[in-house]
């Protein structure tokens, strides 16, 4: 595994909440991202709520990062953030049958007045005879 400037984290980090199976088995990350992860992924979470503070330029780097100041460069930057987008972001759904709501407000709209008389097998309403 690489190794980069950032503390090893105090102990294995696993998001049991959105990734009860493991981050690699979710699919969504590779055994490579995982390891980095469990590895650093403590001293990630802390680094991004604030509770620790950073001490390495890399650390510094990765505020940066988080905050929208520069671009992810690193690996572990980039799988910080990808985590934190399939962690806390809003995962897309796919359902079966799809509405367009400019044509559902349409639809209320009826082509008949309510005050005009509706013919009934041929009966328009008014009784001539």
């Amino acid at each position: 595994m690489t190794e980069f400037d950032v503390r090893v984290g105090t102990k294995p980090f696993y998001d049991n909440n959105k990734f009860k199976r493991g981050f690699a088995k979710s699919g969504d990350f590779t055994i490579a991202e995982e390891n980095i992860l469990i590895h650093y992924g403590d001293t990630l979470r802390q680094l991004t709520d604030g509770s620790l503070l950073p001490e390495s330029d890399q650390e510094n780097q990765l505020i940066r990062v988080l905050s929208g100041e520069a671009e992810a460069e690193s690996k572990l930057e980039k799988t910080w953030q990808k985590y934190q987008k399939l962690a806390f972001g809003r995962r897309k759904f796919h359902g079966l049958a799809t509405t367009n709501r400019a044509n559902a407000d349409d639809d209320n709209d009826s082509d008949t007045d309510d005050n005009e008389d509706i013919s009934i097998n041929g009966n328009s309403g008014d009784d001539d005879d």
